[in-house]
């Protein structure tokens, strides 16, 4: 299947411009909640920020942030149309997506230290945590197909100005991410130095985000297409 970039853009200017006017607030706030409401790439970030301070907590944040570029880029090209509407893409995407989620929690399930495994040890490197924070965003299908969808919903005007408008409101999100992102680093580095101190908690609560990460391979694995 073959989508030009000018049919993406009559879409974007078509029978989804009327709903975009007055939908400013609408945007934010649907933005802010889906950002808040905890997935994948926020519960990385608190991971991050319990078991390595607030200085990681931000990196992750940044991560996940950078990887939501690839599906504002997919949206803008069309690209996303095609994974979207083509099964065999969308599913390659999909089960590689519910193998890191579960690669992860498996990693943290493991772990007998819990959130305490970076204690003693040096930090890891600020491209590493980026690296696989990306990753999280990145085998994401449910987001690329969000920026397609969604995102149009809010552009209204010429095609000429569509793609100008899909990138202004991918980048509004994207800071709204890292704001949101950011504050759960922060907070989270507060609460390591609790949780840290306390083995039993500690081990729970990282059983419970391996659980979680479980959780959420599942949803993405029964997810219909």
């Amino acid at each position: 299947m073959v989508l030009r970039r000018a049919s993406v853009l009559d879409l974007l200017a078509g029978p989804l411009a009327p709903h975009a006017e007055g939908m400013d607030l609408s945007f934010l706030m649907t933005s802010i909640v889906i950002t808040a409401t905890p997935g994948a790439g926020a519960l990385f970030t608190i991971a991050a920020g319990i078991s390595r301070g607030a200085r990681a907590g931000m990196i992750a944040a940044i991560g996940c942030t950078l990887g939501i570029v690839p599906h504002l880029v997919l949206a803008l090209t069309g690209v996303a149309v095609v994974v979207s509407t083509n099964r065999a893409l969308f599913e390659a995407l999909r089960w590689l997506g519910v193998g890191y989620m579960l690669y992860l929690a498996w990693e943290m399930w493991r772990d007998e230290r819990g959130f305490a495994a970076g204690e003693g040890s040096a930090p890891p490197r600020a491209t590493r945590v980026i690296r696989e924070a990306v990753l999280v965003n990145l085998l994401n299908p449910k987001l690329t197909i969000f920026f397609f969808v969604f995102l149009p919903m809010f552009v209204q005007g010429s095609a000429s100005a569509a793609a100008l408008q899909l990138a202004g409101l991918g980048a509004v999100f994207m800071a709204i991410t890292l704001v949101i992102f950011g504050v759960y680093g922060v907070a989270a580095a507060r609460l390591g130095r609790f949780v840290t101190a306390r083995p039993r908690i500690n081990r729970l609560l990282g059983r419970g985000f391996a659980v979680t990460f479980v959780a959420l391979a599942g949803l993405l694995a029964i997810a219909p297409h």
